[in-house]
């Protein structure tokens, strides 16, 4: 197997799921992480129909995630006094099975752990691409060169910036903000049923929150000219949120007086990567959302691992060369990654005008949404997975 050693960048889906097909297939593997272990908790993510589950299947992981599933959340929307307006399914919002990003992680951390090298804490600062090799600098670390680098960093990239360029090249941003609050009550040592449940929603123009459900005790969605603040000063972050929420009613007051007792807090744009024409360049991939991403979209776990499973499978038959597997990749890739299309979560759940919110609601009780909902089955499934060869690395996973 040629170009055996390889860095992974990121540890949080992407990352864990490619290193566990890489080792199978013999590679050399190294994962890189900022944070200085896992992540645990994080909003709850989602599989949808037979492409997913069989990519999980081969990883021997999908009794795991039934085991962690959290509910099935049906989302009520409501007026600031109480009032049912509409329903929105947690079929549609919690695919076949949904999980706890921090849970998946683990659950995949746990697979690969003993057979790949993970380093926490640490970042790449700078590639160089060399004939033979990516010469790899990391922030704390010492330089390291590898065969292959791949980035599963996220939508904000760092591998994606420093290889291709920077973030405005590649990222769009759509308009809104969204905001995950407060630990979900599947949390990792929760107790008791993982059943349906119901999370309740009101809407102001531009605005939503939501309280309750699985994904988190609280969820904010808002429209808003770009922010400038640090990803890692929540202050400011918290205070972005209560400065926007301040004049709306229903339980929102209430809400907002309870964010600052709550460790798991998370502002994001809601984005979308726009790669132009390749998720490669020389020696150097991305994977998952830094390639495909599009926040709060459906799909964005499952085209995570679905690219990890494709990527290393195009490795291991091309014997390691990535010109060859680099190229499939793309081609395949990009064309299941059209599942994401143009989807907006905020304009949809968040409208700009009392009349959208309306609008929105009618959508949801109408055949048209049941119809959607039908398309989004068939779409997540739209791809010839191939069956790559059961190759075994020089250590057997379990």
């Amino acid at each position: 197997m040629r170009n055996q050693s390889v860095l992974i960048s990121g540890a949080s889906i992407a990352g864990p799921a490619l290193a566990y097909w890489l080792n199978r297939y013999g590679f050399d593997v190294t994962v890189v992480e900022r944070a200085p272990g896992l992540r645990p908790g994080g909003q709850a993510i989602d599989f949808k129909g037979k492409t997913h589950f069989t990519v999980l299947e081969r990883m021997g992981i999908l009794e795991d995630i039934k085991e962690r599933r959290t509910g099935t959340t049906d989302t009520v929307f409501v007026d600031e006094n109480g009032k049912h307006l509409a329903v929105m399914s947690g079929d549609f919002t919690g695919g076949d099975v949904e999980i706890l990003r921090g849970d998946l992680a683990e659950i995949m951390y746990k697979r690969t752990a003993e057979h790949c090298e993970y380093l926490f804490g640490d970042s790449i600062s700078a590639l160089t691409e060399l004939s033979d090799g990516v010469y790899v600098e990391f922030e704390h670390g010492p330089a390291r060169t590898f065969d292959l680098v791949f980035g599963a960093d996220g939508i904000h990239s760092r591998v994606r910036k420093l290889t291709f360029g920077p973030e405005k090249d590649f990222v769009k941003y759509l308009g809104h903000y969204y905001c995950v609050a407060g630990a979900s009550p599947w949390s990792k040592d929760a107790t008791g049923p993982r059943e349906r449940v119901t999370a309740y929603g009101h809407n102001a123009p531009g605005k939503l929150a939501i309280s309750g459900g699985s994904k988190a005790q609280q969820l904010y969605m808002f429209m808003s000219p770009e922010l400038d603040y640090s990803r890692d000063d929540t202050a400011t972050q918290r205070r972005i949120v209560e400065e926007v929420y301040a004049d709306v009613n229903w339980d929102v007051p209430r809400m907002l007086s309870e964010i600052a007792d709550f460790n798991d807090f998370y502002l994001d744009s809601i984005s979308q990567v726009r790669m132009q024409g390749a998720y490669t360049k020389g020696r150097v991939a991305l994977v998952g959302d830094s390639a495909y991403g599009n926040t709060l979209a459906g799909f964005g776990t499952g085209l995570a691992v679905v690219g990890a499973y494709v990527i290393a499978g195009e490795l291991a038959v091309a014997d390691g060369d990535y010109t060859v597997a680099f190229a499939r990749y793309n081609e395949i890739m990009q064309g299941y990654a059209k599942i994401m299309g143009n989807s907006n979560a905020g304009r949809f759940l968040a409208p700009k005008t009392g009349y959208g919110i309306k609008m929105r609601n009618w959508f949801l009780g109408s055949r048209m949404f049941t119809l959607m909902m039908k398309y989004a089955d068939k779409a997540a499934n739209d791809i010839d997975l191939q069956d790559y060869p059961a190759l075994v690395g020089p250590t057997e996973i379990n």
